[in-house]
C-alpha cells in the first residue's frame, strides 16, 4: 500500500522518553503517535478538544500496533508522517511512520479509531463530513485512500 502523507509532526526525544538503555521507551511511541493523530485530527477541521466538548460521539482507540526498526535515543529529532489507511463506514485506520534526522525510517504505527455515540449507545456511523475529509481523493465506496 502506497504511503500517501496527509499530515507531519516533529517532536524531540526528551530524556523522560527513554529507558535505562538510552532508547525511546517502547510504549513513548503510542503517546507520539497520539500526538501525530491530534495534530492531523486539528489539520482535518475537527480539532479534538472541540470534538470532546461537543460531546456528540467519539472516537476511542480500538487497535493500535507498531514496528520498530531502528533506535531513537534522546536528543533526536523525529518526524512523524501520518496517513489516512482506509475509511470504512463506522471507523478509520491511521498509519504512521517514524523518521529520524537522516532519513532512515525507525518505526511505524498503526491505530483503528471507531465512531461511537457519546451517550454510550454503542457503534455510531463516522459523520458525513468527517468521512468526506478523511476520504480526501480516495474513492468513496471502498474507503481504500
Amino acid at each position: 500500500m502506497t504511503f500517501a502523507t496527509r499530515c507531519q509532526h516533529r517532536f524531540e526525544v526528551h530524556l523522560h522518553d527513554t529507558d535505562a538503555a538510552g532508547v525511546m521507551f517502547y510504549g513513548h511511541l503510542f503517546r507520539h503517535a497520539h500526538d501525530a493523530y491530534e495534530a492531523f485530527m486539528a489539520e482535518l477541521g475537527f480539532p479534538l478538544a472541540r470534538l470532546i466538548r461537543a460531546a456528540q460521539w467519539h472516537l476511542p482507540l480500538v487497535h493500535a500496533e507498531a514496528d520498530y526498526e531502528g533506535a531513537m535515543r534522546h536528543g533526536d529529532r523525529i518526524l512523524v508522517d501520518v496517513a489516512v489507511e482506509v475509511v470504512g463506514r463506522r471507523a478509520f485506520t491511521l498509519g504512521y511512520r517514524f523518521v529520524g534526522n537522516d532519513g532512515l525510517r525507525l518505526a511505524s504505527a498503526r491505530t483503528v479509531h471507531a465512531c461511537a455515540a457519546a451517550n454510550g449507545g454503542g457503534s455510531h456511523p463516522l459523520p458525513e463530513d468527517l468521512r468526506t475529509a478523511l476520504l480526501g481523493e480516495a474513492d468513496p465506496s471502498t474507503g481504500q485512500v
